[in-house]
């Protein structure tokens, strides 16, 4: 049985979101607690995440929406060598954000650019073609980028709580995928 990590992005998720209804009902689900939602700080949000991996007593997922993805893969690249990377088992990234875009919010630091480097672990992207804070083909650059499989589950916005998925069959049977790639 694996520790599923869940990392939400900018402002955390809210009750209606998938990431939050996943956290309840799936065992070993847990949240990466951020000092601070409202103002992310990339090596702050790093040092969290890491602590939360190499802590946990079981292989890891990463179940990741929005910031949550890019910090994924910065965590990739400069904690990858760290003994305890080996813990990560895979990825789940959903609606990366394009943190390159010139009307980013100016007030999250540090996750421009987005690392290109290959993920060492099983992932899947999923990315909305109305996603209004990612073009899709950007989504998809990315998950070629980082070796990843890719989605596009069609216009589902940010792929948040506004988007309508309640507990989102299609993203659990993704997760279910990845941890069957594992057993």
């Amino acid at each position: 049985m694996h520790t599923l990590l869940i990392l939400p992005g900018l402002y955390n998720s809210d009750a209606g979101h998938w990431q939050t209804q996943w956290e309840t009902m799936l065992p070993n689900a847990r949240r990466v607690q951020q000092r601070d939602w409202n103002a992310p700080k990339r090596e702050e949000w790093l040092v969290a995440l890491d602590a939360a991996i190499r802590s946990s007593v079981r292989p890891v997922l990463l179940i990741a929406h929005s910031l949550g993805c890019a910090l994924t893969a910065w965590w990739s690249v400069e904690c990858r060598d760290q003994p305890h990377a080996s813990k990560v088992k895979g990825a789940l990234l959903v609606a990366p954000p394009d943190v390159e875009r010139a009307d980013f919010p100016g007030f999250v630091t540090g996750f421009a650019p987005m690392p290109r480097t290959a993920l060492p672990f099983p992932t899947i992207v999923a990315a909305s073609s109305n996603d209004p804070w990612c073009a899709l083909s950007k989504a998809q650059s990315w998950a070629a980028d980082w070796g990843a499989r890719f989605h596009d589950i069609g216009p589902r916005g940010h792929i948040n709580a506004d988007s309508g998925l309640g507990t989102w069959a299609e993203g659990r049977a993704w997760l279910k995928e990845l941890q069957s790639w594992q057993s």
